[in-house]
């Protein structure tokens, strides 16, 4: 069996190439280091994510296929927009990130049992998001947060790592609420990471890595921060409105209602 490289301990040793990543199992570069700011924008920027359980040391990936969003691509269907074109949810940004990282580990998803979402991993992404990297993505019903998601943007690449949903359709707008934000921004698409049938329901293209990389690689180039994401609130009645209704690429699978 192939082992993988061992990051050094400085949080600024490059990463290995991500097309080195292995076969078996798929995707995975090197394993160790830390968690650091630094390190974590230079995992992003080289097209790798951390995903690692409880008790093992840090694995890096990059898969060989990649779940890929267009932004304008997240599938609404019409029966769901319907059901919530008269809904008094809002959506904003960036104003409960460390609730909303909490609640990606806490709030069940079916089958899964456990979180890969550590009180480290947790740690490191609230530094980031203090630091302009990662954002938050929410919605609300009155006062209580009842779904959302939150990533990492690194120059003009976002990284979509997790989400929730505490009642039917919340983290769906949530994708929806990304989407908006990215088309506002002129971003063509945003990574989701690892397939799976939820994420093909709701529009997920799977793209190879090569072509992941020679998308994504280029907009985090400068590996700079983006602020400035919106501060006002944007009602879900008003978020139908503007997201544009996008039929699922014939890749995607069967349409999600």
């Amino acid at each position: 069996m192939i082992r993988p490289p061992l990051l050094g301990p400085d949080p600024n040793t490059p990463f290995p190439p991500a097309e080195q990543a292995l076969t078996e199992p798929d995707g995975l570069v090197c394993i160790g280091g830390d968690l650091a700011p630094q390190r974590l924008v230079n995992a992003y920027a080289s097209g790798l994510f951390p995903w690692f359980n409880e008790g093992q040391p840090i694995l890096w990936w990059s898969p060989s296929e990649r779940m890929v969003f267009r932004s304008d691509g997240v599938h609404l269907s019409k029966r769901f927009r319907r059901e919530f074109r008269h809904s008094k949810w809002q959506a904003r940004y960036d104003t409960a990130f460390d609730a909303v990282v909490s609640l990606c580990a806490e709030v069940p998803r079916g089958r899964e049992s456990g979180t890969w979402i550590t009180p480290a991993m947790r740690r490191a992404y609230s530094t980031l998001h203090h630091l302009g990297y990662a954002h938050s993505v929410e919605i609300w019903s009155g006062s209580h947060l009842i779904g959302g998601l939150y990533g990492v943007s690194v120059g003009t690449a976002f990284h979509a790592e997790s989400m929730f949903s505490a009642e039917s359709g919340g983290s769906k707008l949530a994708m929806a609420a990304l989407g908006q934000r990215l088309l506002n921004l002129g971003w063509p698409c945003f990574d989701a990471q690892v397939e799976n049938d939820h994420l093909h329901r709701m529009g997920g293209e799977l793209w190879p890595r090569a072509q992941f990389l020679a998308t994504f690689l280029p907009r985090a180039r400068t590996r700079l921060p983006v602020y400035g994401w919106p501060s006002e609130d944007l009602s879900v009645s008003e978020l139908l409105r503007a997201y544009p209704p996008s039929p699922l690429c014939a890749s995607s699978g069967p349409k999600a209602e």
